[in-house]
């Protein structure tokens, strides 16, 4: 790859260029803002720690600002895109500003949402190693989990996301902003805050500050508890009913998910947890217990 020529990266006049050429207007209801600053996509590149042995899926690739980055840095990326017009063009982008690596990009057209495994093979891509992207801020969250899901190959997330929402999938137990987020990115791997985002660096500017949350999945053979569909169909009903009203004692908030109070409680002592406590003080592995005594 050291042969290759640097991409070109996107500045705001290109990223205005294409914008009018495409007559794209972002908009609200993709969550759609363009980075155009150059060294922004090249730091989340860096933060990422991905090399070139890795297949890196990017969700949202808008006009290939990060897209660009990536090329310089990574085997392959595969983008999903679920506006026509954008998938369209990235390809005449790839190869008008980083010819060397246009052989290196695919292009799914799709909603991140619904993504699978086969939209990969059907599109001759390999099963990514990485994901990185600016992701839609209005489905961030599900997004992501859906991709730690489907994509076990995904070893490593680095993901810029509203500031709220990166402090919230960071958040540890015992927090006011630890939630149902924060657990089930934590169910998968070591999750963090891993820098933050200006405005300026926007097209349009965003209202609203931006984080970057990077998660290390848990190395193969050495996870705390099976990360396989089997285990989380189990423990991600527990945490959605442990948070569905927060200041509710885990007795009466997962009475519901056990049949009565009397129920909860006893699997509670049965996990060693108090039935007093509520779900804002658990961990992963409180949660996963408690699946596990409910066999």
């Amino acid at each position: 790859m050291e042969s290759r020529a640097l991409a070109q990266l996107l500045g705001p006049v290109e990223i205005r260029q294409l914008a009018e050429k495409l007559d794209v207007t972002p908009t609200k209801k993709l969550g759609q803002n363009f980075v155009h600053d150059p060294n922004t996509v090249r730091m989340i590149v860096a933060a990422a720690d991905v090399s070139e042995h890795d297949h890196v899926v990017e969700v949202g690739p808008g006009l290939g600002s990060l897209t660009l980055a990536l090329l310089d840095t990574v085997k392959d990326v595969t983008a999903v895109e679920i506006d026509p017009r954008l998938a369209g063009e990235l390809p005449h982008t790839v190869a008008w500003r980083a010819p060397d690596y246009a052989d290196n990009l695919r292009i799914i057209l799709k909603d991140a949402l619904q993504v699978s495994t086969g939209d990969f093979e059907a599109a001759g891509a390999p099963m990514p190693t990485a994901l990185v992207a600016n992701l839609p801020y209005n489905v961030s969250v599900p997004v992501l989990l859906h991709l730690l899901a489907e994509f076990p190959s995904i070893t490593r997330v680095l993901v810029m996301v509203q500031a709220e929402v990166a402090d919230r999938l960071a958040a540890t137990p015992g927090s006011k902003i630890y939630g149902v987020p924060s657990v089930k990115a934590a169910f998968y791997g070591e999750v963090r805050r891993a820098g933050s985002i200006g405005r300026n660096v926007f097209w349009p500017a965003p209202k609203i500050e931006s984080g970057l949350v990077r998660i290390d999945r848990f190395a193969a053979g050495d996870e705390p508890w099976p990360l396989n569909d089997e285990t989380r169909a189990k423990v991600f009903p527990l945490i959605d009913a442990a948070f569905a009203q927060r200041r509710k004692t885990l007795r009466a908030a997962l009475s519901g998910h056990f049949g009565g109070g009397a129920q909860a409680e006893a699997a509670l002592v049965a996990a060693g947890i108090a039935p007093s406590e509520r779900g804002e003080k658990l961990g992963v592995a409180d949660f996963v217990r408690l699946a596990g005594v409910t066999q």
